[in-house]
C-alpha cells in the first residue's frame, strides 16, 4: 500500500484530536510459541493502520501543531551483527525515509524523551488496557511530570480512549484497502473450489485444510486470516471447530469456513457441501433454505438499510423453511418473536470485515442500529445446525450443519459479493465437484 495512504490516515487522525494533544500507540510485542520459538510476527492492526510499519518494539506518537513533525516513531536501532541473524530492521533512517516519520528516535531511549513530548499537553488519546505494561509506563510518565507541576509543567488533564476515533475511521475503506480486500477474496474464493474439487470419502478433514493452506501461500497470502474450520459431519454443528483430525465420511456434509489474510486484510468464506459430490435429500432442502436466508439478506444490504436489516431477513426465511420442513410448528411471525428459531440459527448473520475477520466499528449508534454507508465490508452467514440425538427432531435431520457465508462492499448503489467466485446453488457445487473426477 503506498505510504500516502497511511499519511492520510494520520493527517485525518490529528484533525479530529486537535491541538494541545497527543495520541499514543505502541505495537504489541513478540508472542512466544514454545521455548526459542516465536510466533510469525503480524503488527497490531490500529499500529499497522496509521504506520505500515511492520516491526515489534516500536511506539506511534502524533502531535498535531508540533514544529519540528506531528509523527514520532520510536523503533530499533539498526545493529549489523543482529541483523545477520534476525534479518535486516529499518532503524531511525528508514523510520523516516521508508515509512513517512518526520522524526524517530531509538526505542531504548523512550523513557527520557517520551515524558518531554507529554509536557503542555491537554489530553493523552491512548488505548488504555489493551498493553498493560506500557500502561504502566504511560502512568509513570505522568506522575513523573506531576512532580514538576510547580515549575509550571502542565500535566495532561485526562486519558481519552484512542479507540473510538480510529475504528470509526477504519470502518470505512478507502479504494487502496478494497483493492486488498479484493485479491484476498479472490484467492479465498479459488482456495474453496480447490477443496471441493479434491474432496472425497476417507480422506482426513487436515487434508482438505492442506488443500486451502497450498492456494493461500502459492498465492501470496502467507496466512489464513483465521483458523480454519474444516468440519464434516456432526463437526460442522460446532460453530468453532477447529481440530480438522477426523475422517470423512461418505453421505456426510463438509462446512468450511477460511480465509486467507492479504497485506494484513481478511477475507471470510463459509461453503457446505457433500463430501461425495452429492446432495442427499434432507441436505439439499436444509442447504435451499440457508440459501434462500441469505440471498434475502444481501439483498438488504445497501445504503440507507440499517445494520440489522440483513439479519432480520434472514431470521424470516430460516424460520418459514423449518415450518415449511416441519421442524418448527406455529405461526411464523409468532414463532420470529419468539426466536424459537434459535436452537437451529443461533449466531447473527454477520460481522464487520477488515483488518480483522471480526473487524472493529460499533454496530449500534446511541440505542439505534447503525446505517450502513459505501464502503463498509461486511459478511453475511446465515446457517442451520442440528446436532445427533436432537430432541424432538426426525433423524434423518441429525448431524447437518450448514453455513453458507460470503464478503459484502456497501457500495453507493447496493452493494458488492467480492467472494462470488464460489459455487453457491447445489446445481453449481455438485457441477464443480463432478468435473473434478475427470481432472
Amino acid at each position: 500500500m503506498n505510504r500516502n495512504e497511511f499519511a492520510r490516515r494520520r493527517q485525518h487522525l490529528t484533525r479530529m484530536m486537535g491541538e494541545g494533544t497527543i495520541a499514543i500507540l505502541p505495537a504489541k510485542p513478540v508472542s512466544k510459541r514454545n521455548r526459542d520459538n516465536e510466533y510469525p510476527y503480524r503488527p497490531d492492526s490500529d499500529f499497522w493502520y496509521l504506520t505500515g510499519f511492520p516491526e515489534p518494539e516500536a511506539v506511534l506518537v502524533l502531535i498535531p501543531g508540533r514544529k519540528h513533525g506531528e509523527y514520532i516513531l520510536f523503533c530499533r536501532e539498526r545493529d549489523a551483527q543482529m541483523e545477520r541473524w534476525s534479518g535486516s530492521v529499518a532503524g531511525q533512517e528508514g523510520a523516516i525515509e521508508k515509512y513517512g516519520a518526520d522524526d524517530s528516535f531509538p526505542i531504548a531511549d523512550i523513557d527520557d524523551i517520551l515524558p518531554g513530548l507529554l509536557e503542555n499537553r491537554s489530553q493523552v488519546y491512548y488505548t488504555m488496557g489493551r498493553e498493560r505494561g506500557f500502561d504502566q509506563q504511560l502512568i509513570g510518565w505522568i506522575n513523573r511530570l506531576r512532580g514538576k507541576a510547580r515549575a509550571g509543567v502542565h500535566v495532561p488533564d485526562n486519558i481519552i480512549a484512542l479507540d473510538h476515533l480510529l475504528h470509526e475511521m477504519r470502518l470505512i475503506k478507502s479504494a487502496a484497502e478494497i483493492k486488498l480486500m479484493r485479491y484476498a477474496a479472490q484467492v479465498s474464493a479459488q482456495a474453496h473450489c480447490r477443496a471441493m474439487r479434491a474432496c472425497r470419502p476417507g480422506l482426513y478433514e487436515y487434508q482438505i485444510e492442506a488443500e486451502l493452506l497450498h492456494e493461500f501461500v502459492y498465492n501470496g497470502c502467507r496466512f489464513p486470516a483465521y483458523s480454519s474450520i474444516v468440519a464434516g459431519g456432526e463437526n460442522a454443528c460446532v460453530l468453532h471447530y477447529i481440530d480438522n483430525r477426523d475422517r470423512l465420511k461418505n453421505n456426510d456434509l463438509l462446512l468450511i469456513d477460511a480465509g486467507a489474510e492479504y497485506q494484513n486484510y481478511a477475507s471470510d468464506i463459509t461453503r457446505t457441501f457433500p463430501v461425495n459430490g452429492k446432495f442427499r435429500r434432507p441436505q439439499k432442502a436444509l442447504y435451499n433454505v440457508v440459501l434462500a436466508a441469505q440471498q434475502a439478506a444481501i439483498a438488504q444490504v445497501k445504503p440507507g438499510n440499517h445494520w440489522n436489516e440483513p439479519h432480520e431477513a434472514a431470521v424470516q426465511v430460516i424460520t418459514e423453511g423449518l415450518v415449511k420442513l416441519g421442524l418448527l410448528k406455529g405461526k411464523v411471525g409468532t414463532l420470529v418473536k419468539k426466536e424459537a428459531y434459535k436452537p437451529f440459527f443461533m449466531h447473527r448473520t454477520g460481522h464487520w470485515l477488515g483488518m480483522d475477520v471480526h473487524d472493529v466499528g460499533e454496530y449500534k449508534v446511541g440505542d439505534s442500529w447503525r446505517v450502513l454507508e459505501p464502503g463498509m465490508v461486511m459478511t453475511v452467514e446465515p446457517g442451520i445446525y442440528i446436532p445427533p440425538k436432537s430432541r424432538g427432531v426426525d433423524k434423518k435431520w441429525w448431524n447437518i450443519g450448514i453455513r453458507i457465508e460470503d464478503d459484502i462492499l456497501v457500495t453507493k448503489s447496493g452493494c458488492e459479493v467480492l467472494t462470488a467466485g464460489v459455487p453457491r446453488t447445489v446445481e453449481e457445487i455438485e457441477a464443480l465437484m463432478r468435473s473434478s473426477e475427470h481432472d
